[in-house]
């Protein structure tokens, strides 16, 4: 397996969330179309850190194939926390978060039984 790591991204947890959700457990090829082409802002950072894992996975496996691959885990945990005040009424402030994440990705081969079985569906259309 291929592993890659990027920390401290200054978009909320929640929104970072909501697009690897949409790329696990997709094979590579079809994760990057979908990273592509997805309208929300950290899909760019993800693309990027998917294109490092994959390019990671390559550096240690030079027999294998890129298109065996698949986004076997992808999570996403919250990072530092930067603590602003904004004014607020009667002389009071109120704390503003700004919320960073840690995105946490891993490659592997497919497994050879996904494999056919994909084969099969491809056929049968």
């Amino acid at each position: 397996p291929s592993v890659a790591y990027l920390n401290n991204v200054p978009t909320s947890p929640r929104k970072m969330r909501l697009v690897a959700n949409l790329i696990r457990g997709q094979r590579v090829a079809h994760a990057l179309n979908i990273l592509k082409y997805e309208a929300k802002h950290p899909a760019a950072r993800l693309e990027k850190l998917l294109l490092s894992a994959i390019s990671n996975w390559e550096g240690r496996n030079s027999d294998g194939n890129v298109a065996d691959l698949y986004v076997k885990e992808i999570f996403v945990d919250g990072g530092r926390i930067l603590k602003r005040l904004r004014p607020a009424p009667q002389g009071r402030a109120h704390r503003i978060r700004k919320r960073s994440n840690h995105v946490s990705i891993v490659l592997d081969r497919m497994p050879a039984e996904a494999k056919t079985e994909v084969a099969v569906t491809e056929t049968k259309e």
